[in-house]
C-alpha cells in the first residue's frame, strides 16, 4: 500500500491522483459549511476536468457523492 499524507488536501484537486478503488475522505455538499469528512472507497469519478480547486467530485461505493479532500490509501 502507498500512503499519501498531504494535510492541505491538494492531492484531491488533481484527477490523476484519483482512481476507482482507492480510499479517500470527501466533503459532501451538505457538510461543506461544517467541514465534516466522509471516508469511503471511490466507485466513480464524476469530474471530467484534470483539476478542480475544491477537489475532484466522486461517488463512493456507498453511493455518497462529494469532493475529495484527502487520499488515504492507494491500491487497496
Amino acid at each position: 500500500m502507498h500512503f499519501i499524507m498531504n494535510q492541505d488536501g491538494s492531492d484531491g484537486s488533481d484527477r490523476k491522483n484519483i482512481k476507482p478503488g482507492i480510499l479517500v475522505e470527501i466533503v459532501q455538499k451538505r457538510d461543506q459549511r461544517s467541514g465534516v469528512l466522509t471516508e469511503g472507497i471511490v466507485k466513480r469519478i464524476l469530474t471530467k476536468s484534470a483539476h478542480h480547486p475544491h477537489g475532484i467530485k466522486v461517488m463512493l461505493t456507498s453511493g455518497e457523492v462529494g469532493r475529495v479532500k484527502k487520499v488515504l490509501h492507494e491500491d487497496l
